[in-house]
């Protein structure tokens, strides 16, 4: 085999893994990992504003709007006006949110950051440099993501989570 196919195989690999560990959050907490990020922000926090959460996730706030609607929907959080700013809401978590998080599987991007920042200073820049190459390869280097490992939606009993 010649470096394009390891690489590919490799890129596989990373894809498949975040696909499995998606499906067994999904099974687990009935989550999606975007979902289960949320919740670990609200919950360190205390409380947060949509605007807090979109800016730390990197994503859009039209996204976290649609992450918080299904986790209001399932009693995970909720909205609350905040006591300084009539104009803002705060998210916060609910005992069942908390539930969930203390029942989640270890997510697959926090094994990744122990395993990152155990590695050398010069090892972690060359890393980030090959991925933002490969990002780039694939012309994604404009996708609204957030480090969060996730494959996209996912279903669960025909409705999406």
């Amino acid at each position: 085999m010649d470096r394009t196919d390891d690489s590919l195989i490799a890129l596989r690999r990373i894809l498949r893994a975040t696909e499995l560990y998606a499906r067994e959050l999904a099974h687990s907490a009935g989550l999606t990992p975007a979902q289960l990020r949320v919740l670990q922000i609200v919950d360190e926090k205390s409380s947060a504003t949509p605007k807090d959460l979109a800016k730390q996730m990197g994503v859009s706030q039209a996204t976290i709007t649609a992450l918080v609607d299904k986790l209001v929907s399932r009693n995970q959080v909720c909205r609350v006006p905040s006591q300084t700013d009539r104009r803002q809401t705060n998210v916060t978590i609910t005992p069942e949110g908390h539930e969930t998080l203390v029942n989640a599987p270890d997510a697959l991007q926090q094994k990744f950051v122990r395993s990152f920042e155990a590695l050398e200073d010069w090892e972690q820049a060359m890393l980030v440099a090959a991925l933002e190459r490969i990002a780039t390869m694939l012309d994604a280097e404009e996708i609204d993501a957030a480090p969060v490992l996730t494959t996209g939606e996912l279903q669960m009993g025909g409705r999406r989570i």
